[in-house]
């Protein structure tokens, strides 16, 4: 089946033949790159027992159904769950948003090029933004409208319904980084991401059905152990004595990392991920805020030094547990604000989402919270911290998180950081609010069940490896190391992911980091370079 014969009544096909199997000649061409290995179908003993009948690959993974109770029980459930989705009593948090991007849609298709997955699979039919919103409109049209139940076509509710359409729209929920660049340029402000995160959360929380790494191992494991990466509280205070001791032999500095201080300006929170795969960010930010002289804190209490939220890609009553923690333990320590650290989901979910569900003493014009961009760039300005710009004298480039840049407008103080204190610095096109998503957001970065690391590297990963190459198409030369700066630990993931699978460091000695260890390399009164420029990781 050719990529633009796709219908939406295609995802009812009782067949397991995927609607789609990609190749790598069909995807978008990415200059530089060289020659890729194929794309792999599924092994056969995936085949025989899960669903891989979207487009061959599975980022959840569902059982077969063994008989006909067990696939009308998902159909029941969908439909149970679809209903409450537009019922402002089961769905106020959200329901004024979902509404207006059903309601709305002129079938214009302008969102389609700015998509980076719909243009990176070679303009695949069942990738571009509004397919699975259509068929999520036309399925409630039919369903809980009088007119859809009677009239059918004649009111665009003629979809078919059963347990084939029900796991292949799940697996399609999860094939959008919910990078909101399509709605960015939509004429009538439609939000298709809304439609694939209340997607997400229709089976989440009515079915109990999302990819292990979010649910399972995410939030649950986050409320049981006090992080999603299964860090315990005392693993925790562990970790940061780690953090003090390599800050001595990077800097020479004996730094105590402030730990649950009352009555600080600042409650800072990382994400856990920074603590077990890149310790020198929160270390460089110690090292950072020792020399500013910010009075901050870190919290060392259950769940609170993890700042993590993977409800925010499926899951409300998730989301709301998390970050209800955090926003209490604030109150108790009595700062001043909480600052979030290099997360960009983080940075929403705390700025945007949570003012959202929490009204009264926890929104956020009581309990303010903000990014920590804009701080970096307050001490940078303020010259409290003396910097050496020619101690980062190589290329840089900059990926802006889509949650920081694109939904809360926050896009000049990291730049006006980075060029004070890196002269090599040059733009990806095009930036900021504009920028394509790393391809491992909304949570696809620690998404590695059965295939689907094949389909996030080849596809959602793909717009932006081309930009990274094109960003520093003046100096591949291997000789001349190059850094891409991602103040984001979920972006992060997806520069390891990206530079590991096309070898870039090997062939292009191109690397990656954060924002704050840039800023600490440049300090003059460091022995010798904070930064350690080499790429730690693999395919």
């Amino acid at each position: 089946m050719g990529k633009k014969d796709i219908t939406f009544n295609d995802m009812a096909r009782l067949d397991d033949e995927p609607l789609i199997s990609l190749r790598i000649e069909e995807l978008m061409s990415v200059p530089n790159l060289g020659v890729e290995p194929p794309i792999q179908p599924p092994p056969e003993k995936w085949s025989a027992n899960y669903d891989f009948s979207l487009d061959g690959h599975a980022a959840i993974g569902l059982p077969k159904p063994k008989n006909e109770e067990e696939k009308a029980r998902l159909v029941r459930g969908f439909l149970s769950g679809l209903g409450k989705l537009f019922d402002p009593q089961n769905n106020w948090t959200f329901l004024k948003l979902l509404k207006l991007t059903t309601d709305y849609c002129m079938r214009c298709q302008t969102c389609s090029e700015a998509c980076h997955v719909y243009m990176a699979s070679g303009q695949q039919e069942i990738y571009r933004p509004t397919f699975r919103s259509e068929i999520l409109r036309r399925l409630y049209k039919r369903y809980y409208t009088p007119g859809g139940k009677l009239l059918k076509s004649l009111v665009g509710a003629d979809i078919d319904l059963n347990y084939k359409m029900v796991v292949r729209l799940v697996e399609s929920a999860y094939r959008c980084n919910m990078c909101r660049r399509c709605a960015q340029v939509c004429p009538m402000a439609v939000d298709n991401m809304v439609i694939a995160r209340e997607i997400r959360k229709l089976f989440n929380q009515e079915m109990g059905i999302g990819p292990t790494p979010l649910f399972g191992k995410g939030t649950r494991n986050h409320l049981k152990t006090g992080s999603s990466t299964g860090m315990s509280p005392a693993g925790f205070k562990e970790t940061i004595e780690f953090i003090e001791d390599d800050i001595g032999d990077r800097t020479g500095k004996k730094i105590k990392i402030p730990l649950d201080k009352k009555g600080a300006d600042i409650l800072l929170i990382h994400n856990a991920g920074e603590y077990l795969s890149w310790p020198e960010n929160p270390g460089a930010f110690a090292v950072l805020f020792d020399a500013a002289g910010i009075n901050y804190t870190l919290s060392s209490e259950h769940i609170g030094y993890d700042g993590v939220n993977y409800g925010l890609f499926c899951d409300d009553a998730e989301l709301a547990r998390i970050a209800l923690k955090h926003l209490v333990i604030a109150k108790q320590l009595g700062v001043r604000k909480v600052v979030i650290g290099e997360c960009g989901h983080a940075t929403k979910t705390y700025c945007v989402i949570t003012d959202r569900v929490f009204p009264g003493d926890l929104s956020i014009s009581d309990l303010p919270r903000e990014s920590c961009l804009p701080l970096f760039w307050e001490i940078v300005k303020s010259g409290v911290v003396k910097l050496d710009p020619s101690r980062n004298n190589f290329p840089t480039t900059l990926h802006d998180s889509c949650n920081i840049a694109r939904l809360m407008g926050i896009v000049r103080p990291q730049r006006y950081v980075t060029r004070a204190i890196s002269p090599k610095f040059r733009e990806m096109t095009p930036n900021g609010a504009n920028n394509y998503c790393c391809g491992g957001g909304s949570g696809f970065a620690i998404m590695n069940d059965f295939n689907f690391a094949q389909w996030r590297k080849k596809v959602s990963e793909r717009m932006k490896t081309k930009q990274i190459l094109e960003a520093f198409k003046d100096c591949l030369d291997p000789g001349t190391e190059k850094y891409v700066i991602a103040a984001c630990s979920n972006c992060k993931g997806a520069m390891r992911d990206i530079i590991g699978h096309y070898k870039l460091w090997d062939k292009y000695r191109i690397t990656y980091g954060g924002l704050v260890e840039l800023i600490v390399n440049a300090m003059v009164d460091l022995p010798k370079p904070f930064l350690e420029l080499e790429f730690m990781g693999s395919e």
